[in-house]
């Protein structure tokens, strides 16, 4: 999946609305160092169907998922959904799955979290079948399939599947099973040192191995106040929901800062948690500021060797122009 040329991923935030991703999409298929647009998936909008309105307004760049829940979907509906996009797309789709949290697996899908690395293996084994429109006879512990075949498979042989993973268990999972990984909230020089063990389990691979990571980006040069105050929002945002971030955060340089805005959380929700992140951690974590700014701090990224930087994009004021601001990156990977 790797190859020598530059190029950046954009993943609109949940922030956008759905036209407004159209017409990102729209533009990003204009610019030549983009390879792939990403859309998410919580409990707003369906991955599939935005990344399929977006295949009808692109001609050339990537549609990946980032990411959606193997808790979400079977893995017959996943891969009915991946073909389909793949095919209307000329070959574009990049699923991109994860083991969400507990939360969205139970509350929202009401699927009992358990075994997420065991089911996630079963999961691509089983959505590799499938989508490859060979016939399935499985007989996992979660997955039990039957002497069934796709009706309309890709018209390529394997589509590919990133994994997204926090933990070293999911990571070392990615680089057996995957052909890529998507990263997300790991501070700089944790990034580097992940960066570093990926590569060494995956040299030996004949056709590479794609190392994604996400950052909470907001842009703008007339407001560069409130794009720092829009990564901190989102950030503490999700050190205050995700169990695992959290967890993780606080483990690697942040306990006071995730201590501090988990207590006011409890206490008081999401209103003043922004206030609590300190530049330190937003420096380590994510892109922000003006145009000059964020240039600085993704060529910073860069050096930890990240094959295909992803940027968040949090609008700030305007959303057209927030846009506009953010594709400038683009012209320096």
């Amino acid at each position: 999946m790797t190859d020598r040329r530059a190029k950046i991923g954009y993943n609109p935030s949940s922030l956008f609305i759905a036209q407004d991703i159209l017409k990102f999409g729209k533009l990003l298929d204009t610019i030549p160092n983009v390879d792939s647009i990403w859309i998410p998936e919580s409990w707003g909008r369906e991955a599939f169907v935005m990344l399929g309105a977006i295949s009808t307004l692109t001609r050339r760049i990537k549609l990946g998922t980032s990411i959606v829940s193997i808790f979400s979907r079977s893995p017959a509906t996943a891969a009915m959904a991946a073909s389909t996009l793949d095919n209307i797309s000329s070959n574009r789709a990049i699923i991109g799955l994860g083991a969400s949290t507990p939360t969205l697996a139970e509350n929202w899908h009401g699927i009992k979290f358990e075994h997420p690395l065991q089911r996630m293996k079963e999961y691509v084994t089983c959505f590799n079948i499938i989508a490859s429109g060979e016939k399935i006879d499985y007989n996992g512990k979660f997955f039990k399939l039957k002497n069934m075949k796709i009706m309309y498979q890709s018209s390529r042989k394997k589509i590919p599947v990133f994994l997204g993973a926090v933990n070293s268990g999911m990571i070392k999972l990615a680089t057996e099973i995957a052909d890529g990984t998507i990263l997300y909230l790991r501070p700089f020089n944790e990034l580097g040192n992940t960066i570093k063990l990926i590569k060494s389990l995956t040299s030996k691979k004949p056709k590479g191995f794609e190392i994604c990571s996400v950052f909470i980006t907001a842009v703008s040069n007339k407001y560069p106040d409130l794009a720092r105050e829009r990564v901190a929002k989102t950030l503490a945002f999700y050190v205050a929901v995700g169990n695992y971030y959290n967890e993780f955060l606080s483990s690697h340089g942040y306990e006071n800062e995730v201590k501090q805005i988990t207590i006011e959380y409890q206490k008081h929700g999401v209103q003043n948690i922004a206030k609590l992140v300190t530049d330190s951690m937003l420096d380590s974590l994510s892109i922000y500021g003006t145009v000059d700014d964020c240039i600085k701090s993704l060529k910073r990224f860069l050096t930890c060797g990240i094959s295909l930087p992803i940027l968040q994009v949090n609008p700030v004021k305007d959303s057209e122009q927030s846009i506009k601001d953010s594709l400038v990156l683009a012209e320096i990977v």
